[in-house]
């Protein structure tokens, strides 16, 4: 009985821990970090416990999410999400690379003023895209409209619009729509948006 009386305690000091974390983390973090975007777009949601550096190249467009633990570091080079991009758990964006040429240093001594403009690029997201739980995405990659990253790809390349890529390194795994479905699809996100003006 007593074993079971300590084990309610325990989970409700874990529940109630979790919910002060979390409130504490909307009210007052996902605020902060919003405003310290480059620019950031109207009805985004960020999870709690992501870890984003470079904060001030970073713009996120309309309706987007991003989910928890999520990582994105940048420092040169800026990540630019689209509208209505979904971004699962623990995704991870790194728009650069370290320098492992230089004579005579530590790669974890080489300052970034170091750095060659082939070490950073810009990691474009389009509109309408899912990345799901566990990706990551690399310097210099463009995620074209509507395309789903697999849970667990490591993207090193640009991604096709409405493709579904996955694997390490990720590869075309096939399409979302036939050519056909393709059209009727852009025709019936044309009129949503017309409606909404």
């Amino acid at each position: 009985m007593r074993f079971g009386i300590a084990k309610s305690f325990v989970w409700l000091v874990y529940r109630g821990t979790e919910v002060l974390y979390k409130g504490f983390n909307k009210i007052f973090i996902i605020p902060g970090l919003k405003a310290s975007f480059a620019s950031c777009g109207k009805n985004v949601r960020i999870a709690y416990d992501c870890d984003i550096k470079g904060r001030q190249n970073i713009y996120v467009g309309d309706d987007s999410q991003i989910g928890p633990h999520c990582l994105f570091w940048t420092t040169r080079a800026r990540i630019i999400i689209g509208n209505k991009v979904l971004i699962g758990p623990n995704v991870t964006i790194i728009t650069g690379d370290h320098r492992i040429d230089m004579l005579g240093k530590h790669i974890i001594d080489v300052s970034d003023e170091e750095k060659l403009s082939e070490h950073d690029g810009d990691v474009f997201i389009r509109d309408g895209v899912w990345i799901a739980s566990n990706v990551t995405i690399l310097k210099g990659v463009v995620v074209g409209e509507g395309a789903v990253l697999a849970a667990g790809a490591v993207v090193t390349k640009d991604v096709e619009p409405y493709a579904i890529y996955g694997g390490v390194p990720a590869q075309k795994i096939r399409m979302r729509f036939s050519e056909e479905e393709l059209l009727e699809h852009k025709f019936m996100l044309a009129n949503r948006i017309n409606e909404n003006k």
